[in-house]
């Protein structure tokens, strides 16, 4: 019976359209002359369907690669699609077929006969009556799908009208892992550069007789000519102490006397006190403005918690900067209480700039006791002197350097004297304009504001300017 080569695993030839199957014998259909194999490959390729079933009119050879032990082989019973196809050999392994039928069916497809198993790769031909003439062609094997044999949808019409079996190796998964190691990255950049340096690459536009430009990086933006001076500052007279920028730019010290010369020159070409007060508040604001907490603190929503700023001035150009700076941070919705002694006379620009404050809701005070007694937010020293050290005997002055001192509050200098004058109220910040002085360690960590003195009014007190400020108005200095 055909029902006992079930199992088996044969190898059938469809021809060079439908290509070689192998698989094992799933089913025999003598009635509809079909085969079916489950787990089929096809040349060599395992199908993406579980079972596929031939036609007997489609096989042109079949061969039987092994039989299961529980086959009985010595039986005499004849089996087969054919049950009146006796001409197949008993020790037939291989069949061939015409791969047609005539007009009353499709030709057979002889199973071999029970009997002496035969020896491997042995063929055995079809008897001529099991041979059709190959007049209908060759039909194309359509898997079986879901139970359903050919004809059984329109997805096996589908397949059976335009597959071609080019996607049945689909299913397995591209390795790109191996893929990519087959290509040698560092091997095609180095051609790539070589050929560029022989000026036969696409991006290579020098003529052969020409040197080819350097290529950088794209993280390269900065196009060194020539190495970096750092000393691009030198003085005729050094304050004593050196400083650095945090590009590593050298700024040195200078002593009063010095920058006592760079500012009057200045003012002779018309960079007026005035408008260097108002260069020194506007930088001396924006950094005031930056430690009170910038952005995250000076906010339309943020109006119930506006900063509170002392400002101790005296009555000196040094306080006039201060009052300068006062009137920029009210401006910017800082609470301002000025502090600021009564005198019967008073420098003009200081008055000039008390009249701009007055006009910006600002509080002024000139007794220490209608200070805050609780701590403010900065306190701003513009207490100080460079030409009058006296004024520090006076009672209002210490009394003002007492409450900065017990306020508790970070501490802001503003052009604060040279080392050899010792500094009344200890601050966090000093900020020193143009070119600073050789600072004791009380004043904190040193700041530098440009006041817009030109290049060439430097040169003209013997200083060989180059500006360290780049992109900024205020930078930090480190003692180098």
């Amino acid at each position: 019976m055909a029902e006992d080569w079930l199992g088996s695993l044969v190898s059938i030839n469809c021809g060079t359209t439908l290509g070689v199957y192998q698989g094992k014998v799933s089913s025999v259909d003598q009635a509809t002359q079909t085969i079916s194999l489950r787990q089929p490959f096809h040349n060599g390729i395992r199908c993406p369907v579980p079972e596929v079933t031939f036609s007997a009119m489609d096989i042109k050879e079949l061969k039987i690669l092994d039989i299961p032990n529980g086959v009985n082989t010595s039986s005499s019973q004849g089996g087969g699609l054919d049950p009146g196809s006796s001409s197949l050999g008993h020790s037939g392994r291989s069949v061939r077929s015409g791969g047609g039928g005539g007009p009353g069916g499709s030709a057979p497809v002889a199973v071999p006969r029970k009997g002496n198993r035969p020896a491997p790769q042995q063929e055995v031909a079809l008897s001529p009556s099991a041979r059709a003439s190959n007049t209908r062609g060759m039909s194309q094997a359509t898997p079986k799908k879901n139970g359903v044999k050919n004809g059984g949808g329109p997805k096996a019409k589908d397949d059976e009208c335009f597959g071609d079996g080019a996607d049945e190796g689909l299913d397995a998964d591209f390795d790109f892992e191996g893929n990519l190691a087959l290509f040698d990255k560092a091997a095609v950049f180095s051609q790539i550069d070589t050929s560029e340096r022989r000026g036969n690459g696409p991006r290579s536009r020098s003529t052969p007789g020409e040197r080819t430009p350097s290529r950088y990086r794209h993280d390269e933006n900065i196009l060194e000519a020539k190495p970096v001076t750092y000393r691009q500052i030198t003085v005729p007279q050094q304050g004593g102490k050196e400083y650095c920028t945090d590009s590593g730019l050298v700024v040195p010290s200078v002593p009063y006397e010095l920058h006592k010369r760079l500012l009057s020159a200045a003012e002779r070409h018309g960079l007026s006190l005035e408008r260097r007060l108002e260069m020194t508040g506007v930088c001396a604001s924006q950094m005031a403005l930056t430690l009170l907490g910038g952005p995250n603190r000076l906010t339309p929503k943020n109006v119930h918690q506006r900063p509170t700023v002392a400002l101790l001035c005296g009555p000196h150009v040094q306080g006039a900067q201060g009052i300068s700076c006062g009137r920029h941070l009210a401006n910017h919705e800082v609470e301002v209480i000025l502090f600021l002694p009564n005198f019967v006379k008073m420098l003009e620009s200081l008055a000039s700039e008390l009249m701009l404050f007055s006009k910006t809701g600002g509080k002024q005070v000139s007794s220490v006791k209608d200070l805050p007694d609780s701590p403010v937010d900065l306190v701003i020293n513009c207490l100080d002197c460079h030409e009058n050290a006296l004024l520090r005997d006076q009672p209002w002055y210490r009394a003002a350097a007492d409450w900065a001192n017990h306020n508790r509050a970070p501490v802001l200098s503003i052009d604060p004297p040279v080392s050899g004058q010792e500094q009344a109220v200890e601050a966090k910040w000093s900020l020193c304009l143009g070119l600073p002085f050789p600072l004791a360690e009380s004043a904190g960590r040193v700041y530098l504001c440009d006041v817009g003195v030109p290049r060439q009014v430097f040169q003209e007190v013997g200083i060989n300017y180059h500006s360290p400020f780049g992109c900024k108005f205020v930078i930090p200095l480190h003692s180098a």
